[in-house]
This record gives structure tokens, sequence and C-alpha cells, in this order.
């Protein structure tokens, strides 16, 4: 009796294991780890300067976590630094719609005003990254360095 008892047990055991694998993978964890490959050879197609392949690995990110910040930033970043500002502007703003206090999309963003010859915007940008971070935070202080140093180099130019 005692064998069927621990046989019933252990068979118990691995039906009620079963389901709990099959929802797993139907929750979308698979998915999920997909786009942080792509999110993550993003990064690293960014930091080699590669923006196309940075294009190519964060869009296939954008199409499976498409309320992602963190890759909307990015996105707007890597059409940035390939001239496309009007495509850096699009994700920006999807960046700061998903979350209005991504501190990263505020710099870059400011960064691309500056590039789009807008001062004030940044500076816009800028207010915002100070009331984030009033004590002060590493994208506070690019996006005032990047400001100041635009100001210096179109006062020069006058």
């Amino acid at each position: 009796m005692r064998k069927t008892h621990v046989f019933i047990l252990a068979a118990i055991a691995c039906l009620s294991a079963a389901p709990s694998v099959a929802m797993a993978v139907d929750s979308g964890d698979t998915p999920a780890s997909t786009a942080s490959s792509d999110l993550e050879a993003g990064r690293k197609a960014i930091r080699a300067k590669d923006w196309n392949a940075a294009l190519r690995s964060l869009s296939a990110a954008e199409q499976r976590e498409p309320r992602n910040a963190d890759v909307q930033n990015l996105l707007g970043f890597a059409y940035r630094n390939s001239g496309k500002l009007d495509l850096a502007f699009k994700h920006y703003e999807r960046a700061l719609q998903l979350d209005p206090g991504h501190r990263g999309a505020h710099e870059y963003v400011g960064e691309a005003y500056l590039m789009a010859n807008n001062v004030a915007k940044a500076e816009e940008h800028l207010a915002t990254l100070k009331k984030l971070c009033p004590q002060g935070c590493e994208e506070r202080e690019d996006l005032a360095r990047e400001i100041a140093e635009f100001r210096r180099r179109t006062a020069a130019a006058k």
C-alpha cells in the first residue's frame, strides 16, 4: 500500500508542475528574453557606433516590447547618430510618453534639439532634469555641458 501511495503522490506532483511550465511559456517569457537579447545587441552595436546594426536590433526589440521606454530611447539615440532627427524625435517622444521621468531620454532629446539649433527646447529638458534630480545626476550634467558648449560655439560664430 505504501508503494501505491508514494506513486500517487509522485504522479500528482508531476501533473501539478506541468501546468505551471505551460503557463510560463504562454505568459510571454520567451519573447521577453528575445527582446532582451535584441536590446543587448542594440546596446553593443551602439557602443561600436554601428548605427545600422543598432537600428536593426532595437527595431526587433521594439516589435516584441513596444512599451519599453529604454528601447524607444535607444532607437532615438541610434536615429539621431545616423542623422535622422525626425525619427529620433519620434522615439524620444514615445520614450517620454511611456516614462515621463526617463532621465536618459530627457538628456538625449535635449541634445537632439541642440542639433536642430533649438536651444530653448533643450533648456526645457534640462529644467525637467533639474526637477528629476535636484542633487545632480549624470544626465543633467551632460546636457548642461552640451548646452554651454552650444552657446560658446554659436557666440564664437557671430
